[in-house]
């Protein structure tokens, strides 16, 4: 049904009541309405807007903001056009329009980008919105307070606000409408307030709606169900002419941001179907730079994902001003704090989603709701390591010392050796293996080995010293010792010393990255990056200056720097990152890749999908796995 009074209602009943909020001060609404909350809450806004820290997002997406469920030039009633919703987006900052229009979606109605903006088709009918598409309709149910008991089967999420719904349960609001307009004078004064503190009094109605609160928390125990804002969103001419709920004010009210890679309309509609989402009332505070992942040693997981519980697994939020920060689980509070930057080490399985709030003229109001992380513990199966087992046409040779040192380094002066025994003057894949430089040995990586060796290619992994017992530069001059060794000897061994490849996963990414762009290391032995076919990094560290174990200050590390020493003539590079990496490994990954084009270095950026920082290398020797699938491509492109 077209609720054809419904766009008008909230800031006319917002309106209505400025005079005489001073005759009701039990209510909280009518209380908003004074000139001097009004006027508090400018200014909290006023302080919060200077006073702002906008974080990096610390995993693979952007935030963008969107607005769902409006409406243009689809019923008699609205009376808004496509162009004024084009030119509020670009005035607000919004990134993504989805259109639902009545009866919907229409033929005129926008799709695609028009001037930065993204639009998507959609229809409101019978309390759902429907963003139709070959590949499955995008559904949420809409305006629950009509159909408290609808089955959630086949839909993707509900709103769990409405501007329209939240207006008409504003008793208080609804019952001066009609007074103030039976007085032409009262409007008059009314509609005056209104233009001076427009987003004030457009959202002195706001409220929580516990029902649909309620509703969702039962449905995230069940399933993935994402949450979403629907700004309803009209621009009605109300009275005389004057537009009372233009959009450029809508769209500033609240927001569903959507944690995107890129802004196309697949990737949108994967992560609202995801729930990698959050809803803010953006009005109140401008939430970019807000984060809620949860952290092990396995990766990082994003609000929607599915977090596999171990023991260091960790809950965080960081958001750009301090605010009453609630993580609730089940539809309670399992910790509270006020604060910018909210930890909690999670010990239970379950659905957990975060609430914020900001202290506005004396009352605590809401701003920021998101999607769940979905936490569970993990089968024995899903943490098994790679099989160790070499195919019939691999052979290996292991402890081989590549230098000599100190006694005590002997066993990290050994590299292994995995040969396909069915072919000569074969490919060769020299691999860095990870640890955060501390850790990591070349005997874990069987399966990787393996996994190059049975097709063809001949795969060297070195140990090397680690810290802190040895420090920087230990470890690269270690690999680079290795990669001589394999240079000088590799043909004895079948392999072909005009086709190495050099490759590294999280340090060792970073270790072979210098290896390949630092001269100084192979010119040690005679050598340079020639001798390099191409370079393979994935999950690598290119900016090492944050890390103190490269030196005491940012100076001194910035020499132990991949991104330090790109420039023209380096071999061309293979830069992959993966969807639950390490944070900030993802906005490094990109980084190293721009730099690397920018001097015309030929890179390609890779995405890997449903992997985390470990799963990436535990799960190599399959024979579907993406990361292999895009290291053969790349190693196979590089052959003569």
């Amino acid at each position: 049904m077209i609720r054809a009074l419904r766009p008008g209602l909230p800031i006319l009943a917002a309106l209505c009541v400025c005079a005489a909020a001073e005759k009701h001060p039990q209510s909280p609404v009518l209380r908003r309405l004074e000139e001097s909350q009004l006027e508090a809450t400018r200014q909290a806004r006023l302080e919060w807007s200077r006073t702002r820290v906008v974080h990096p997002q610390p995993g693979v997406y952007q935030d963008f903001r969107a607005i769902l469920h409006v409406h243009a030039e689809d019923a008699p009633h609205t009376l808004g056009t496509r162009e004024q919703a084009l030119a509020a987006a670009r005035e607000t900052g919004v990134n993504v329009i989805l259109w639902t229009d009545h009866k919907g979606p229409l033929p005129a109605t926008w799709t695609g980008l028009r001037g930065g903006v993204l639009f998507i088709a959609g229809a409101e009918e019978d309390h759902r919105l429907r963003y139709p598409s070959p590949d499955g309709d995008l559904k949420f149910l809409s305006h629950l307070e009509d159909i408290p008991d609808t089955s959630s089967a086949g839909y993707d999420g509900t709103e769990i606000y409405n501007r329209h719904t939240d207006a008409e349960a504003q008793t208080d609001l609804n019952e001066y409408l009609a007074k103030a307009m039976k007085n032409s004078g009262e409007w008059r004064r009314l509609a005056s307030r209104q233009k001076n503190y427009p987003l004030e009094v457009y959202a002195a109605g706001t409220s929580v709606l516990d029902a649909f609160m309620a509703r969702y928390d039962r449905e995230i125990q069940q399933r993935r169900f994402t949450a979403i804002a629907a700004n309803d969103a009209h621009r009605n001419t109300v009275l005389n002419g004057v537009v009372f709920d233009p959009y450029e004010v809508a769209f500033r009210f609240v927001s569903t941001h959507i944690l995107a890679r890129e802004l196309t309309e697949p990737l949108i509609r994967q992560s609202l179907r995801e729930g990698h989402a959050y809803v803010s009332f953006d009005w109140l505070c401008d939430p970019a730079g807000f984060s809620f992942v949860a952290s092990n040693n396995l990766g990082q997981f994003e609000m929607g994902d599915r977090v596999p519980m171990i023991p260091t697994t960790r809950i965080t939020a960081r958001l750009p001003v301090k605010a009453h920060v609630k993580l609730m689980l089940k539809g309670a509070v399992v910790s509270e704090a006020t604060t910018d930057n909210f930890e909690f080490a999670a010990r239970e399985e379950g659905a957990y989603r975060l609430e914020a709030w900001l202290p506005v003229a004396g009352e605590e109001r809401p701003w920021i709701f998101t999607n769940p992380l979905y936490l569970y513990r993990p089968g024995l199966a899903e943490l098994a390591l790679p099989p160790n087992t070499l195919a019939p046409n691999v052979k290996v040779l292991r402890d081989i010392e590549y230098t000599s040192g100190k006694p005590a380094d002997g066993a990290k002066h050994k590299l292994d050796l995995y040969l396909p025994t069915d072919r000569t003057k074969f490919p060769v894949l020299f691999f860095v293996h990870g640890g955060s430089w501390r850790g990591g040995d070349r005997s874990q990586y069987t399966s990787l080995g393996n996994r190059f060796a049975k097709l063809g290619i001949g795969v060297v992994v070195p140990s090397y010293r680690l810290a802190p017992a040895n420090p920087h530069p230990a470890q690269i001059e270690d690999v680079a010792a290795a990669f001589a060794w394999t240079v000088k000897n590799i043909g004895a061994y079948g392999g072909d010393a005009t086709r190495l490849f050099g490759a590294g996963h999280s340090a060792g990414g970073h270790l072979i990255s210098l290896l390949a762009l630092d001269p100084r290391y192979l010119q040690a032995y005679g050598l340079t990056a020639k001798t390099l076919r191409g370079v393979i990094t994935s999950s690598g560290v290119y900016d090492v200056r944050s890390i103190a174990m490269f030196g005491p200050d940012r100076d001194t590390r910035w020499e132990a720097s991949p991104l330090r020493f790109v420039q023209q003539g380096a071999p061309p590079f293979l830069v992959l990152y993966c969807q639950w990496d390490y944070p900030g490994l993802a906005a490094q990954a990109m980084e190293f890749d721009r730099a690397l084009r920018r001097v015309f270095v030929e890179s390609r950026l890779a995405y890997i999908p449903g992997e985390g920082h470990i799963s990436e290398m535990v799960h190599l020797w399959k024979d579907n796995d993406p990361t292999a699938r895009e290291m053969l491509k790349f190693i196979e492109s590089a052959r003569d």
